[in-house]
């Protein structure tokens, strides 16, 4: 058949790809199978220019069950016989062409890679990213993602207990939805996406097929949005309640006729090519599939896109042969729809029919060994500029102190997020310890099997992005955000055991955007090291592009940390009159330029992103341990770590959540806007009863952790030495409506 340049471009093959394709099979491919190709081939799918910088994360720990990118998500081991999946996943593209079913069909994509793994679906998170709210693209992107998360969530009965939202110019083309998922499986009972042998039977199971989603993965997610092409059929439809059958369906399969079934796969990103290629990829398999086999919801479907769908709610069971029967008779007392499409075969090759006449014939291994680029990065002179820019030049703010906190507390990167999460269900399944808002992460308390007695355990999940930071230092930048989210969970008091991570980068073919790319995994890769936590799951999300316009590059992390005792946790709230508040991993409060880096003060009171940002890695670590250790002792009250805002944002987001007032006796010297919102690393606010406070300090100087006694919680003002004196309530005002008013206003 004849190709042209348009059709490789609308699946994203290079001409250099398709001639390699040719060469591969010694023959054109046709319709079908140059569409298998580019699903299979697709950056979405194949991670092609960041597969070789992934193997740089550490991966290894007696707990991780499974090695990263062989499975549908990370597992790990908790005890107790019992196992945490979780994993995190982009939805950037399509919510960027249609907001509500991109973000909603997002959540619905996560859910079912964790469901895939035989766990049971326990909570929801969402690191979201958007151009200013006062763009009307971006305030009609922020509420169609918000709508559409927490209608999907909602309706499937899975709380959304975290996440993080973020405003940047540069997103305003392309927004960020990263939707993260957990899941609690027995060990014993995790199911892995692999047949058992041939003849094992290809088991479609859940919502018919219709033509929604094609070219998702390829045409949609990975390449940037040059031109003003009708998108939208290419964002898939979701239906929460059909997807909330399914999940009870699966399990209860997995339950009552656990010998029957092999393996199980989820039909995402590239529909029946990606569920079933991927399935058969290793121990030399291949597959027999017949479209017209396959239930479809419209009339005169092509084999093509049969195979290229993304249609929402559907699985793929592994059946063993003999046990058809009790496995289906589960799905129709659930009312779904189940049907055999196929079998695996022991050729080693992609065999695709409609009904007699064959349609794709394809060698697996050339399906599942797309092409890998090593590219070379070149850091971007004008960013270099800005980084080495001098801050202690800048002129002070000409507003005061007092100005400068309600200001950067009615800010939209620091304004309460209370407006969005009131929209999630938050306690459903009755496990939430510490829901959204109140602490540094969420606490759910760790049950022996759904809706089982708990095993005294809890787990504590965050997830964490700084892209000013990364923009400024891949390297560092990179550091800073698992830095923050391991700080995150050691804040309730979990130790953080694994993560899982989002890349969220433009074009990497531009040498600027791949320099950021690379560099970036290196330092996250290096923090992971030094905190030894290993990295189980991720997605990469590249050509994240709006005309010549690139993303700040955004790393999102989404940590899992353990604890032991569910009970000895902490939230941020300085609840008792008298507390001590204690600043860990820092002995003065020095106003040096250097702290604004790539902060939030920065931008919103000098209108600038510059500097270098810094960490020290090995303070980091012992700062956070010794945080974790005096919860597990009992001897805190609270903690909060010092990020975005800086130390007097810190302080005020403690007092308002509990309603109590502080008087910091501490004058910082130097420059008061960097004393009080600069956002140096490696300090954590804590309060203490004053008769734990001597146990605090001695375990301080043990761990050589720095430590300093700022003052008292108490009263219904804010005061910072000779700085700052506000009521309490102004400041609390200014947080709660911030976001209110910049976006429903």
């Amino acid at each position: 058949m004849a190709v042209t340049p348009e059709d490789l471009k609308e699946i994203a093959l290079s001409q250099q790809e398709y001639q390699d394709i040719q060469d591969r099979l010694d023959r054109e491919p046709n319709s079908l199978e140059l569409g298998l190709f580019g699903a299979l081939w697709s950056e979405h799918c194949a991670y092609k220019h960041s597969r070789p910088l992934l193997r740089m994360f550490p991966s290894d720990s007696p707990r991780v069950l499974v090695a990263p990118g062989t499975e549908n998500a990370g597992v790990v081991d908790v005890g107790d016989g019992l196992s945490i999946v979780f994993k995190i996943e982009s939805h950037n593209h399509p919510s960027a062409v249609e907001p509500f079913q991109g973000a909603a069909t997002g959540v619905g994509g996560i859910v079912r890679d964790i469901l895939a793994m035989g766990a049971r679906p326990m909570a929801l998170l969402n690191s979201l990213r958007f151009g200013m709210p006062d763009s009307p693209r971006g305030k009609h992107l922020f509420h169609g993602v918000v709508e559409g998360i927490s209608w999907y969530g909602n309706c499937l009965g899975v709380p959304d207990i975290g996440g993080e939202i973020g405003f940047s110019s540069s997103y305003e083309g392309n927004p960020l939805v990263n939707a993260m998922c957990v899941g609690t499986v027995r060990t014993a009972d995790l199911v892995r996406a692999k047949p058992s042998g041939p003849g094992d039977l290809l088991l479609l199971v859940g919502a018919d097929t219709g033509r929604d989603g094609i070219h998702g993965a390829s045409g949609l997610a990975s390449q940037t949005f040059t031109d003003d092409r009708e998108l939208r059929t290419t964002v898939q439809v979701g239906n929460p309640f059909m997807e909330k059958v399914l999940i009870e369906a699966c399990l209860e399969a997995l339950q009552t006729c656990r010998e029957g079934i092999a393996g199980m796969q989820d039909l995402g990103a590239a529909g029946l090519t990606s569920a079933t290629v991927e399935c058969v990829s290793t121990g030399g398999r291949g597959l027999l599939l017949d479209v017209a086999k396959v239930p479809r919801r419209e009339s005169g479907m092509t084999p093509y896109e049969v195979m290229l769908s993304e249609s929402q709610e559907r699985m793929m069971l592994l059946v063993r042969p003999g046990h058809l029967d009790e496995v289906k008779a589960v799905f129709d007392k659930w009312d779904l729809m189940s049907s055999v499409i196929g079998e695996v075969t022991d050729d080693a090759t992609v065999r695709i029919v409609d009904g007699d006449t064959l349609a794709a014939n394809v060698p697996v291994v050339h399906l599942m060994e797309p092409p890998q680029y090593r590219l070379t990065g070149v850091p971007s002179k004008a960013i270099e500029a800005i980084r080495d820019q001098d801050l202690s030049k800048l002129p002070l703010p000409s507003i005061t102190p007092a100005q400068a906190l309600l200001q950067l507390m009615g800010s939209a990167n620091l304004a309460s997020r209370a407006a969005v999460y009131r929209q999630y269900d938050q306690q459903v399944q009755a496990n939430t310890v510490v829901p959204p808002g109140t602490g540094d992460a969420a606490v759910l308390l760790l049950r022996d099997g759904y809706g089982g007695s708990g095993t005294g355990k809890g787990i504590a999940v965050s997830t964490d992005g700084n892209s000013r930071m990364v923009y400024l230092d891949p390297y560092v930048g990179g550091q800073l955000v698992v830095a923050e989210a391991c700080r995150n969970v050691s804040c309730v008091g979990a130790e953080p055991i694994a993560l899982t991570d989002c890349l969220n980068f433009g074009n990497p073919e531009r040498p600027e955007v791949y320099f950021q790319l690379e560099e970036c995994i290196k330092g996250m890769a290096a923090a992971c090291r030094a905190f030894g936590v290993p990295v189980v799951s991720g997605n990469v999300s590249l050509y994240n592009e709006s005309g010549d316009q690139a993303i700040q590059p955004t790393p999102v992390i989404g940590a899992l940390g353990l604890l032991e005792d569910v009970t000895l946790h902490c939230d941020s709230a300085f609840r008792n009159e008298g507390d001590v508040v204690v600043l860990l991993g820092a002995a003065e409060l020095t106003g040096d330029a250097s702290s604004l880096a790539g902060s939030e003060a920065l931008e919103v009171l000098h209108s600038t992103i510059a500097g270098q940002p810094h960490l020290d890695i090995g303070l980091e670590a012992r700062v956070q341990k010794l945080c974790r250790t005096a919860i597990g002792q009992g001897l805190l009250t609270s903690a909060h770590d010092c990020s975005e805002g800086g130390l007097a944002v810190a302080l005020a987001e403690s007092c308002i959540l509990a309603g109590q007032g502080i008087s910091v006796t501490v004058t910082p010297s130097g420059r008061w806007d960097a004393a009080l919102f600069g956002e140096e690393a490696s300090r954590i606010l804590v309060s203490v009863h004053p008769d734990k406070l001597a146990a605090l300090k001695k375990m301080a100087t043990a761990d050589d952790v720095p430590l300093l006694r700022l003052g008292k919680v108490g009263g219904e003002v804010f005061k910072i030495g000779k700085l700052l004196n506000l009521p309490l309530s102004d400041i609390d005002h200014a947080w709660r409506t911030g976001l209110e008013k910049l976006l429903w206003d």
